[in-house]
């Protein structure tokens, strides 16, 4: 499956962002769960305000359970 028009572009704003040094790992709460999540954001500032914009959480636990790779791990 091709990696959509918005995800490439949302990572290449990420990676910017890193370079430049305005990433940060913010605590939030998940809307759906309750639970205390890490949130990776940008961080700009506008007119004297911080703005911050989320790209995704870290993961809890191991994320190699959490998630299935991109790929066949048997090599077929």
């Amino acid at each position: 499956m091709p990696i959509p028009d918005f995800v490439k572009a949302n990572f290449a704003t990420l990676l910017r962002t890193a370079a430049a040094g305005d990433l940060a790992s913010v605590q939030g709460t998940d809307t759906r769960t309750g639970e205390t999540r890490f949130i990776l954001c940008a961080v700009a500032q506008c007119v004297g305000e911080v703005l911050l914009t989320p790209f995704g959480h870290l993961a809890d636990g191991n994320p190699y359970e959490l998630y299935d790779p991109p790929f066949d791990p048997g090599g077929g």
